[in-house]
């Protein structure tokens, strides 16, 4: 049986919601509803119901807001309103689907097969995604590995020149010419790196250690085998010459 969760600023729109989702299906549960969305949210930020019906006209926070502060999107959010120009705007807002009040039963059987259809594929893409990395991680060479634009990418430490901090993202520089963007920041890009091959030489750059070419003691640049031009900081610059 799915698990819902109903955010709505009306208590009457929230009674008539759950007596038509559970009235008209057996295969739904409401297990918890919200007029308040901030409180619905640290519920949701803490919570993974297995689809999540959705009010567009709330006063504190609209349902476009509501989803753009959700932290956790791992569930289908269907939204239902009684104002059908919302249509088109619902869905390109990530929602799986869009209802009418009062909901049509029909309406409803369809909505239900699509949130079983977007669980399935999350259910099969988590269980391909550990599997990919259970492997990874009992290979004999392990590679890095790093979670990006919805898909895992699997590399070799020689493949990797440098890492470079843009505030609280990071591109991983290849030697192919590639560069690699991640939602991350530079010290938890760090953690990923194994040690014995890569140093963090400044606060805004990692580099692969077996990459370098030149050390330009007097401007302070290590000059890597693509010819990129990296600064040494000055608080690095002693561990970094303790390297070698």
């Amino acid at each position: 049986m799915l698990q819902a969760v109903i955010v709505d600023d009306e208590k009457k729109a929230i009674q008539s919601l759950a007596w038509e989702l559970t009235n008209f299906s057996d295969e739904i549960n409401v297990v918890a509803s919200f007029t308040d969305p901030f409180e619905a949210l640290r519920f949701l930020n803490n919570n993974s119901p297995d689809c999540l019906f959705l009010d567009i006209e709330m006063p504190t926070m609209d349902g476009f807001q509501f989803i753009k502060k959700l932290g956790n999107k791992e569930f289908p959010v269907v939204i239902t309103t009684a104002y059908n120009q919302y249509a088109i705007k619902a869905l390109k807002n990530e929602a799986v689907d869009y209802l009418l009040k009062p909901i049509d039963t029909d309406d409803l059987k369809d909505t239900i097969v699509k949130i079983k259809k977007f669980n399935a594929r999350t259910y099969t893409s988590d269980r391909m995604e550990k599997i990919l990395l259970n492997f990874n991680a009992n290979e004999k060479h392990k590679k890095i590995t790093f979670n990006t634009d919805g898909k895992l990418i699997f590399l070799e430490s020689e493949e990797i020149l440098y890492a470079e901090s843009d505030g609280n993202y990071s591109t991983i520089y290849l030697s192919d010419g590639q560069k690699i963007v991640l939602t991350k920041k530079l010290k938890e890009v760090n953690k990923l790196l194994p040690g014995d091959s890569f140093f963090r030489i400044h606060n805004s750059y990692i580099i692969n250690l077996t990459k370098i070419k030149e050390f330009l003691k007097t401007d302070g640049y290590v000059v890597l085998q693509s010819n990129h031009k990296i600064p040494v900081s000055r608080q690095k610059k002693s561990d970094f010459l303790d390297l070698f």
